[in-house]
């Protein structure tokens, strides 16, 4: 009976979060930090006047959402200043044309919800920031519309530089953004990026968010991205997991940052290959130089051939350095996307699908090149997986 009744109980808690004690510790100290940063500067510019609010309530509120969920759609810097300031300027407007405390009160928010749902700043505590301007006393009438500057304006705006510091310092990105596409079609065509031909499409999301019809505490881009990284833990959890070491290339072929272009050509032809890592003396990798870069610094005119111009490039000649490519270090890729040793190869499928990579080099722990994945270390994997699950189904 007693287990029955607490059983029951705990049944009206939430479902315990699912981050850990470091982002709880973080956020905490993010308000900490962030209100009394924006109480005492308040203090500083508007001075010891007792009747002066340096910090109104509503900043509690925000500071919440600014500091334990910084991606938040209603945390962003456009919600809490456009949110505050139009909640203020309505409540202000209230409370002068309404005698009634608690009708405008209640006509001061609905009238900021609406005026946050045109202007696409919805920020809960911008409600309080209304009902702070009609309920808020003599001392708070007596500002009139300057309360929507001081201290309203003032106190998001500190708060906000605040967030901005503070999250990015500890490692949280904020402004939330999404981040640019890398999955473009980069042959300007009509066609859709492969993993997006299959499986759930922007399409069947923006269906169902719409049929949904609710406002979300998150963005649609994280809704998306959360939604795919499930489908590949789901994949990988079916499957088993394949790490890069047991499906790379460990013999590679290498170049370095003075390989003459001459001897890196041949190489590339000799083996049969697309592209060379560039590694340093302690192999780390510092570049990558591939067919395509060849042929981007041939600058073939149209009335010369192809190979001609290659002959030009990794021909020497008599000019000068600055007129002339003469090594690899020259021509090659500085920004090259790499994977770990005994990372999951399910990690490399929308590099090579949608960012087109043909081939990925593979460090180990201390960052040295141990190995090479392809396009094709990757079809004979998968395709061995395929297998694998035809063979073991019931």
């Amino acid at each position: 009976m007693v287990q029955s009744a607490w059983k029951s109980l705990t049944r009206i808690f939430p479902t315990p979060g699912t981050v850990d004690r470091y982002e709880k510790m973080r956020a905490c100290a993010g308000a900490l930090f962030g209100l009394v940063l924006t109480g005492l500067c308040s203090y500083f510019i508007l001075g010891k006047d007792i009747h002066a609010a340096w910090l109104i309530a509503p900043m509690g509120a925000s500071s919440v959402l600014l500091f334990a969920v910084p991606a938040s759609p209603l945390a962003q810097p456009w919600s809490i200043m456009g949110g505050n300031i139009l909640a203020a300027i309505i409540g202000v407007t209230c409370a002068k044309l309404i005698d009634e405390p608690i009708l405008a009160a209640g006509v001061a928010a609905a009238l900021a919800i609406a005026a946050m749902f045109a202007a696409r700043c919805i920020h809960p505590p911008s409600g309080a920031v209304a009902l702070t301007a009609v309920l808020g006393g003599p001392a708070v009438h007596a500002m009139g519309y300057s309360f929507v500057i001081i201290p309203v304006a003032l106190n998001s705006a500190l708060l906000l530089i605040t967030a901005l510091f503070y999250n990015n310092a500890t490692g949280r990105r904020y402004p939330h953004r999404p981040l640019p596409p890398d999955t473009a079609n980069k042959h300007n065509t009509s066609d859709v990026a492969p993993t997006e031909r299959i499986g759930i499409a922007p399409a069947d999301l923006d269906a169902v968010l719409t049929r949904y019809n609710q406002v979300l505490d998150i963005s649609r881009d994280d809704l998306e991205a959360i939604m795919l990284q499930t489908e590949m833990q789901a994949y990988r959890r079916r499957l088993g997991e394949t790490v890069c070491a047991a499906v790379m290339s460990k013999d590679v072929v290498t170049a370095e940052f003075g390989t003459t272009l001459a001897e890196a050509w041949t190489l590339l032809k000799q083996h049969d290959l697309t592209a060379l890592p560039v590694i340093d003396r302690a192999r780390h990798v510092i570049g990558i130089v591939t067919k395509a870069d060849f042929l981007k610094h041939a600058e073939i005119e149209p009335h010369e051939g192809l190979t001609e111009r290659l002959k030009h490039l990794i021909t020497p000649s008599m000019l000068s350095h600055t007129e002339k490519h003469e090594v690899v270090g020259q021509i090659m890729t500085t920004e090259v996307m790499t994977a770990d040793a005994n990372q999951s190869i399910l990690d490399l499928v929308p590099l090579m699908s949608d960012s087109e990579l043909h081939q990925v080099p593979v460090i180990d722990e201390r960052g040295r090149l141990v190995g090479m994945i392809s396009q094709t270390d990757m079809i004979a994997a998968l395709y061995e997986h395929s297998l694998t699950s035809e063979y073991v189904k019931p």
